[in-house]
């Protein structure tokens, strides 16, 4: 099960503090709806797989793209319906 989570709950799982976290979603280090999502202008949640993903391999970026591909293809609107036959 993919979970996302609040700052601090982010902070305490990736052991991490706060501002380590906003540092790395500012800068770019992770990406916008894959990392990381804005649920409204004050509201940010931490996808903790990826970012755990993410400090694994920071220094094997084709790692990191293949569990992108894996979340990505995981999500259902990426999967592709399945058409029915009718005999």
């Amino acid at each position: 099960m993919l979970s996302f989570a609040n700052k601090h709950r982010a902070s305490e799982q990736l052991n991490l503090s706060c501002s380590t976290l906003k540092k790395y979603r500012l800068a770019g280090d992770w990406i916008e709806g894959i990392h990381w999502v804005r649920i409204n202008s004050r509201c940010v949640r931490y996808n903790l797989e990826l970012i755990q993903d993410w400090l694994h391999n920071r220094d094997n970026p084709k790692a990191h793209m293949r569990a992108i591909q894996l979340y990505q293809e995981g999500l259902l609107s990426h999967q592709s319906n399945k058409k029915r036959t009718n005999n």
